[in-house]
C-alpha cells in the first residue's frame, strides 16, 4: 500500500517529497537555540495550568488586585473557595503564584514580574487575534 499525503486539498505520495532537508544551514543554530525535552515538558506543565479557565481568572484577579485571599478570589471569580483552593495549590506547587500569612489569613499574589508578564502578553495576544 502506497502512503499518501493530502497537501492543499491534493493527494501526494511521499515520493513527492524531497528526500533531504531544505535549510541544511539553519538546523545547527536552530538545534543550539532549541528547548530540552525536559525545558519543553516543564513549559508545557506551565501552559496546561493556564488551559483552566477558572485558573486562569484566579490568575487575572490577582493581576488586578496584586494578591487576595482564598475567599475574596472566590467570590472574584465566582467559584466555590473548595475550587478556588484547589487551583491555588496547584499554581502554587507550579510556582506561578505563592503564598502569604497574615494571622490566620493566606494571601496568594503572583510568583513574580515573570508571571505577570505572561498574563500580560498572553492577553495582548488574545486582543490582537480579536481585533
Amino acid at each position: 500500500m502506497t502512503t499518501v499525503v493530502v497537501e492543499r486539498g491534493q493527494v501526494v505520495g511521499l515520493d513527492a517529497y524531497p528526500s533531504r532537508c531544505l535549510h541544511p544551514e539553519k538546523l545547527d543554530a536552530t538545534r543550539a537555540q532549541l528547548l530540552s525535552l525536559e525545558e519543553a515538558g516543564e513549559l508545557s506543565d506551565v501552559f496546561r495550568l493556564l488551559a483552566d479557565p477558572t485558573r486562569a481568572r484566579i490568575l487575572y484577579a490577582l493581576l488586578e488586585a496584586g494578591e487576595l485571599w482564598v475567599c475574596d478570589l472566590a467570590a472574584t471569580v465566582a467559584v466555590a473557595e473548595t475550587s478556588v483552593s484547589q487551583a491555588l495549590w496547584l499554581l502554587r506547587t507550579a510556582g506561578i503564584v505563592r503564598n502569604r500569612r497574615e494571622g490566620r489569613v493566606i494571601y496568594y499574589p503572583l510568583d513574580d514580574a515573570h508571571v505577570r508578564l505572561l498574563l500580560d502578553v498572553s492577553r495582548e495576544h488574545l486582543a490582537h487575534r480579536q481585533g
